[in-house]
C-alpha cells in the first residue's frame, strides 16, 4: 500500500493525491484506492464522488469496510492541515498522509482525528 499511495502522489504532483482506505474485519489496512481530485488543487483534495461509490462496492464485495482516506501534502509535511482536522468528520477512520517537503524522501504517517485532537498511530513497516 505504501508503493501505491507514493506512486499516486508522484502522479498527481504537484496537486495533491486522494483516496479510500478499506480494513478487514479485525481493522487491519488491506487496500488503498487511488481516486481523482475532483479539485486538481496543490492544496486541497476532493473525492471523485462516483469513485467512491465504486470503492464502497468493491470493499463490501470483499468483506472490508471502508476504514479512511489518504492524501498527499506536495509542498509541506506528513501532519494534517488545519483544513484537514476541520474536515476529519469520522474519528474511527485512518487519515494517512504522504508528505513531500523533501520529495527525494516523503514520509508517511497515520492519523486519528477527534475534533481537534490529532493522534499519531504507527505504521507497521
Amino acid at each position: 500500500m505504501r508503493e501505491a499511495i507514493a506512486a499516486h502522489a508522484e502522479f498527481c504532483h504537484p496537486e495533491e493525491a486522494c483516496g479510500l482506505l478499506a480494513a478487514d474485519t479485525e481493522g487491519r489496512l488491506r487496500m488503498a484506492y487511488s481516486l481523482t481530485n475532483v479539485l486538481a488543487s496543490p492544496t486541497n483534495y476532493t473525492l471523485d464522488p462516483k469513485e467512491h461509490l465504486a470503492v464502497t462496492r468493491h470493499a463490501d464485495r470483499n468483506g472490508w469496510e471502508v476504514a479512511g482516506v489518504f492524501h498527499s501534502h506536495p509542498a509541506s509535511g506528513a501532519y494534517p492541515s488545519a483544513t484537514d482536522i476541520r474536515l476529519a468528520a469520522d474519528p474511527t477512520w485512518f487519515y494517512l498522509i504522504y508528505g513531500m517537503t523533501d520529495r527525494d524522501r516523503p514520509v508517511l504517517r497515520c492519523f486519528r482525528i477527534t475534533g481537534s485532537a490529532v493522534d499519531e498511530e504507527p505504521l507497521e513497516p
